[in-house]
């Protein structure tokens, strides 16, 4: 079977999920059934994968979505023991005495504290926690979700202190002597110094991309949630918006710099926290009293954007709960993250010793575990039970809280019971007697044998479609880093920025990815509407894989085609453009 074919056949799931959630906007309880239909057929028919291997990739997959579950329901329960307890009252009052600006609010919510939660949890903790915070606060579920997800992109490659690039790319390249024959004639001996040279060109290219995240992400909240429903509302406060970028990312490229891949994210999360909410307090370039932007009154709000989980934060509003202790839950679930996933203190040790296994699936090379411990889940439910006696909750209130967070938890397991199992069959699917690569290698190589030399545009977005599917920058960097490398090397240029090109790609892919929407939707009641989040999460996802392959084309070929060269000339159009619809944006109003 030709390349092209093959291709063709490992687009058609993608194919699937695209038409069925987000053009036919079918709820993902309904679409990813037939999804995973369509995988599992390709797989058994096309791939000629046996059945029991099928079935084994099927059994991880559930795996896997329990282990997702545990974090919906983790996060849900803190939620709701948050709001019987009046501490949401209070954090939201909090917010509003350093500004009462929701485009203020959700840039200092889901840009930097969510980059904090990513870079010391990663695997979707920020949308678990950060999307009910904003619901919390007064934002409609719709628009704290696409929030959530528009900002799980710069902070995503140094998440879990690195892993995407510490387990995801040493994992897809350390096996390949060619690599390592590289790494020498570079003159880099050590691998750990391999790899933080690739993470300080993935930060290069992800400070280039996110330094316009964050206005992206108010444009969004105004453009399509406002009352005006106007891009300008939001492109208003571009100079806080930038200066709320830069204020994370250059901490974040100096520590990729200097100190490798484990601490960009954190410290720059950390940094970009104590700046901008100082400035924000003492109104430094936000916008005054008399202009500041709010959402219309809820009884105006389009149906589709709100949950079934109702927020009534006006029902605790008598009991006096500090902001110090109303925060002391999120800075518990921030410690015991950070304790229990950093590599010099021994409790890693400890909640990584139990782990549950089912080894060899079927007599497979399959092997579903499951680390109970380790799961952010469990520490959103030892959070919990604290703050019931820190709080001092009632105990029909808490009862209540578990009641709601159960039934909420079983909502999103239809969904998610056949997203992950498909995700998993089209990963598994190589070994198969038609003898063909698997699914996502078989697609990377009939697009990269069409691109040719221009495949540093493209590389971004096979990093990013890998994340798509398998809901993780860190597998997406395990299946193509390798496949990357050498792409690189064919077309005679630098295989690290390729690489580079692909983690940054894969990062951005967690903005449309499909059971890291499901989840976020979940936690505020919005399932069923997963398709519509991602129709508004695309845009955002082809600016940042563009702009980065744009650059990274220039880069690559500068030496032999100049500066002026296709990539240079895609990556000064994007960012003129942007330019150009901030100026025109700022006087006028923008209806799009």
């Amino acid at each position: 079977m030709s390349i092209a074919i093959l291709s063709i056949f490992s687009l058609l799931p993608i194919i699937a999920v695209a038409v069925f959630l987000v053009v036919l906007r079918w709820p993902a309880s309904r679409a990813m059934p037939i999804c995973y239909l369509v995988a599992a057929a390709l797989v058994l028919y096309v791939w000629k994968v046996p059945y029991v291997k099928v079935a084994a990739a099927s059994v991880n997959g559930l795996v896997i979505a329990i282990t997702l579950l545990l974090i919906i329901f983790g996060a849900i329960l803190l939620l709701n023991t948050l709001r019987a307890s009046g501490a949401l009252a209070a954090i939201r009052k909090g917010f509003t005495d350093i500004s009462a600006d929701r485009r203020i609010q959700v840039i200092i919510i889901a840009w930097l504290f969510g980059a904090l939660m990513e870079a010391v949890a990663g695997f979707g903790t920020p949308a678990a926690i950060c999307v009910p915070l904003l619901v919390g606060l007064g934002f409609p579920p719709m628009a704290a979700v696409v929030s959530g997800m528009i900002i799980q992109s710069t902070c995503v490659s140094f998440g879990a202190a690195g892993t995407s690039i510490l387990i995801g790319i040493h994992n897809g390249l350390f096996a390949e002597e060619a690599v390592h024959k590289y790494a020498s004639s570079i003159g880099v001996n050590d691998w750990h110094n391999f790899l933080s040279l690739i993470g300080v060109k993935i930060a290069l290219l992800h400070a280039l991309a996110g330094v316009f995240i964050p206005l992206i992400l108010v444009s969004f909240l105004t453009r399509f949630y406002g009352p005006k429903k106007s891009f300008s509302d939001g492109l208003r406060v571009w100079k806080f918006a930038i200066f709320a970028a830069l204020a994370m990312i250059i901490p974040y490229v100096v520590v990729a710099w200097t100190l490798g891949p484990e601490f960009p994210t954190l410290f720059g999360s950390l940094v970009g926290l104590a700046v901008v909410t100082t400035a924000a307090r003492k109104g430094f370039l936000t916008p005054p009293k008399e202009q500041c932007w709010d959402f219309d009154k809820k009884q105006s709000w389009n149906p589709e954007w709100s949950g079934s989980i109702e927020i009534n934060l006006d029902e605790n509003n008598n009991k006096n709960i500090s902001l110090k202790k109303a925060w002391c839950p999120y800075l518990l679930v921030v410690l015991l993250l950070f304790l229990t996933r950093w590599k010099a203190l021994p409790l890693l040790k400890l909640v990584k010793s139990w782990t549950l296994i089912l080894p060899n699936l079927f007599d497979t090379d399959i092997t579903a575990s499951f680390q109970p411990l380790y799961s952010p889940g469990t520490i959103f439910i030892l959070v919990s039970f604290i703050t019931y006696f820190l709080h001092k909750i009632d105990a029909v209130s808490y009862k209540r809280a578990w009641l709601d967070s159960v039934k909420t938890t079983i909502a999103a397991s239809t969904a998610l019971i056949f997203t992950v199992p498909m995700v998993q069959v089209f990963i598994n699917s190589n070994g198969g007697a038609a003898g063909f690569a698997k699914m996502p290698v078989a697609l990377a190589e009939g697009i990269a044998a069409l691109a040719g030399s221009a495949w540093p545009i493209f590389a971004a977005f096979i990093g990013g479609i890998g994340a798509f599917v398998a809901g993780s920058n860190t597998i997406s960097n395990m299946m193509f880093s390798l496949f990357q490398f050498d792409v690189g090397q064919r077309i005679g240029v630098d295989p690290t920025w390729i690489v580079a090109l692909q983690a940054v790609g894969g990062a951005a892919g967690n903005m449309i990815c499909v059971h890291n929407v499901v989840a976020a939707s979940a936690v505020v009641g919005l399932l069923g509407r997963e398709g519509l989040v991602i129709r508004k999460t695309l845009l955002p996802f082809v600016y940042y894989s563009l702009l980065a392959g744009g650059v990274g084309y220039s880069i690559v070929w500068f030496s032999q085609r100049g500066l002026l060269n296709l990539g240079t000339v895609i990556a000064v159009s994007i960012i003129a453009a942007v330019v150009g619809v901030i100026r025109h944006g700022t006087k006028k109003h923008i209806t799009v």
